[in-house]
């Protein structure tokens, strides 16, 4: 987000910026503390001159092409990626025209492995997320050059919200956790008995792909499981 002047105004009107769907269940959530905290500190940021990923107007992409009612999956990043034109609101992803990051390459190659589909030709995850898949960043902004610089600063407690309205749902989801800080997204609100799926695997950065990411077989487990439950598989293909 080039130039953050403006983000007062976009915590005020969040019908501009919010999808219906999920404003009626996270409206409340602006109100809190912790959420104006949040909004002083990126406004601060922006002031000193930070340069901050995503741009303003895809910050709560996930949940906009991704509405409330239709989430059957939910795959769990950390923090946006925080080069110049990589960031755009989903988790993993990049827009098309960007080179692939190595997390998403080690994606690309378990999916292959996996369900055997082609390398993509670019890194843009938007056919997933419109097929109900969340790709939800625990920290949904980042400032340029420094990885998980907007942690601790509130945007954590928001996504925390977001998995304890979805997992409180009655009709089965399935969330993919990889890596240790999404497996903690879960918190103490895991309950065996529920109707949901969890996955977990290590995280596909190439520091830690190798030690389980690689062989999981998290893709063709959710379709598995969606059909089962009588729901339509992702096609995880991209164009």
């Amino acid at each position: 987000m080039e130039n953050l002047a403006n983000f007062n105004a976009l915590m005020g009107d969040l019908n501009s910026y919010l999808e219906a769907s999920w404003l009626a269940h996270l409206r409340g959530e602006f109100e809190q503390p912790y959420m104006k905290r949040l909004k002083n500190f990126l406004i601060e940021d922006a002031a000193a001159g930070k340069t901050i990923y995503p741009p303003q107007g895809l910050i709560f992409s996930a949940f906009n092409e991704t509405p409330y009612d239709q989430v059957r999956v939910v795959i769990v990043g950390q923090d946006p990626y925080h080069g110049p034109g990589q960031a755009h609101g989903l988790s993993f992803s990049v827009p098309p025209g960007i080179a692939l990051p190595p997390s998403l390459q080690n994606i690309f190659k378990e999916l292959k492995r996996d369900l055997h589909v082609p390398t993509p030709p670019h890194g843009c995850l938007l056919k997933w997320a419109r097929q109900g898949v969340l790709l939800l960043n625990a920290t949904l902004t980042v400032r340029v050059g420094e990885p998980k610089s907007h942690f601790g600063q509130g945007w954590e407690v928001f996504t925390d919200r977001v998995i304890q309205i979805l997992y409180a749902k009655k009709n089965p989801i399935v969330f993919v956790l990889w890596g240790k800080s999404a497996y903690a997204k879960l918190g103490e609100i895991y309950d065996p008995e529920s109707p949901h799926l969890v996955l977990t695997a290590p995280h596909p950065s190439p520091l830690s792909a190798h030690r389980g990411f690689l062989g999981c077989g998290h893709f063709s487990k959710i379709n598995e499981f969606l059909r089962g439950r009588g729901f339509k598989p992702i096609d995880w293909t991209i164009d």
